[in-house]
């Protein structure tokens, strides 16, 4: 048996409320833009996920069997204010409300995230998502009414669920713009209206609670693809426009030198007001929290010219050699997982919180536990980066929480693709009886989480 991590170390779970909870038109809920998503031959719709609206409480039980003492949860915004700027909905507070007190009778630590993609429909359909400031004003006061109705009793929260994203060409997928030309220019005020939001309610918690907050990053590690100084340097310029100008506002205040000079060079309008940077000045993180899957390399010469750092991963994004992959071409990599704790911790210093980590797998239940032995491997290899970074790098962590416990249907929409420790007996189009059974890996991680990390065979 290896060393224990600290005490106090969270081990736990993440999910976003889409992906779980069903209950579409239930409880007061009003649409959010998945509502309104229709199934695919490789997708499922979004009105039942695994139907933890009415099975939480199961949930929570596997959870607390298997020792977790963390979960990190959504709140649908759309479920506690229907039109997302309009009355809010005390049934649906309601729900959250008795699942964290149902998470604390469990001795499991509430973590809530206020937005994971899925903009109420009715402010989509009216000012086009986070590309309106009407939208940003709506959504904190969203976060302000949820950090007072629950900050008592929930001590950890982020805002955005992996906000680098609104940096990328995923943003009009994800920020509730429905149509539009899809500008570059657009592209920067949607990330920049969403730090704003990030930024008012984090100044908002401090100011009024002791909980503590970060922001959080979907932290792929981008090699280059050679030593050729141009794969070097895209590499480079993908993490500082992706990552490091992000958190740049997240710890310090203020977006990156060699960020704004690019948009100052490109004349990109960023409806950066003098009250925005008034909002950053107060803005400090109390850790920082990031998604963690795989690694990609860039190569240069497949990017276009004239191309801008945020969109060479559409264009030079290649397979890392020599690293096993799944059916979906996301590889294992526990190196970039350490490189990105310890490079982080080293230029921040700031708490890190890994709360997504994990790998998805075309599985069938066939009446005997699943022998999961390759998602056993993915997570001991991880964990053990995790405490190399601890131990080897000086890296301050507070936990790990993998995504994820439970099968749910993947970021697409397909369940298909199982990330979890325990088989939800459903598929992308026949529901069945959603039953919860647990795989080889649910009674590994047990062991893992009774031994705090030491024991990992």
């Amino acid at each position: 048996m290896s060393q224990p991590l600290p005490s106090g170390f969270l081990w736990g779970n993440s999910t976003s409320s889409m992906q779980t909870e069903g209950g579409w038109n239930e409880g007061g809920k009003g649409k959010s833009v998945y509502d309104d998503r229709p199934a695919t031959d490789q997708s499922s719709d979004w009105h039942v996920a695994i139907d933890d609206y009415h099975r939480y409480d199961e949930d929570l039980d596997l959870m607390a069997q298997q020792g977790m003492n963390c979960y990190r949860f959504q709140i649908s915004w759309s479920r506690v204010c229907p039109t997302g700027d309009g009355e809010f909905n005390e049934e649906g507070i309601r729900f959250y409300d008795n699942l964290i007190n149902k998470l604390i009778a469990r001795n499991i630590t509430p973590m809530i995230c206020l937005y994971h993609f899925d903009m109420p429909l009715a402010l989509a359909e009216k000012y086009n998502g986070f590309s309106d400031r009407h939208v940003v004003d709506a959504f904190i006061r969203y976060g302000q009414t949820m950090v007072d109705r629950f900050a008592d009793r929930v001590p950890y929260w982020i805002t955005f669920n992996e906000q680098n994203l609104y940096s990328m060409n995923e943003a009009f997928r994800i920020a509730g713009y429905l149509q539009g030309p899809e500008t570059d220019e657009e592209l920067f005020q949607i990330s920049h209206h969403v730090m704003v939001a990030h930024a008012a309610v984090a100044n908002y918690l401090h100011a009024h609670t002791n909980a503590k907050i970060g922001g959080m990053l979907a932290y792929s590690e981008v090699y280059p693809a050679s030593s050729n100084p141009r794969d070097v340097l895209y590499a480079r310029q993908i993490d500082e426009f992706l990552n490091r100008n992000l958190l740049d506002v997240f710890v310090n205040g203020h977006y990156s030198t060699e960020w704004l000079t690019f948009v100052r060079n490109q004349r990109i309008d960023l409806d950066f007001t003098d009250d925005d940077q008034a909002t950053f000045d107060q803005l400090h993180s109390d850790f920082i929290a990031f998604s963690y899957y795989r690694s990609v390399q860039i190569n240069s010469s497949m990017v276009p010219i004239n191309t801008i750092p945020n969109h060479y991963l559409d264009f030079g994004a290649q397979p890392v050699p020599g690293l096993q992959a799944n059916e979906w071409g996301w590889n294992v990599d526990p190196l970039g997982f350490r490189d990105i704790l310890t490079k982080v911790y080293n230029q921040y210093h700031v708490p890190m919180f890994p709360i997504e980590n994990g790998i998805g797998i075309r599985e069938v239940y066939q009446g005997h536990e699943i022998q999961d032995d390759y998602r056993i491997d993915y997570h001991r290899q991880h964990i053990q980066a995790l405490k190399d970074a601890v131990f080897t790098d000086g890296v301050e962590v507070l936990g790990y929480l993998g995504w994820g416990l439970i099968d749910i249907p993947s970021s697409s929409g397909n369940m298909d693709k199982r990330y979890g420790m325990v088989y939800v007996n459903r598929t992308n189009h026949d529901l069945r009886d959603m039953r919860r059974v647990p795989k080889k890996s649910y009674w590994w991680f047990q062991k893992v989480i009774a031994s705090n990390g030491a024991q990992l065979d």
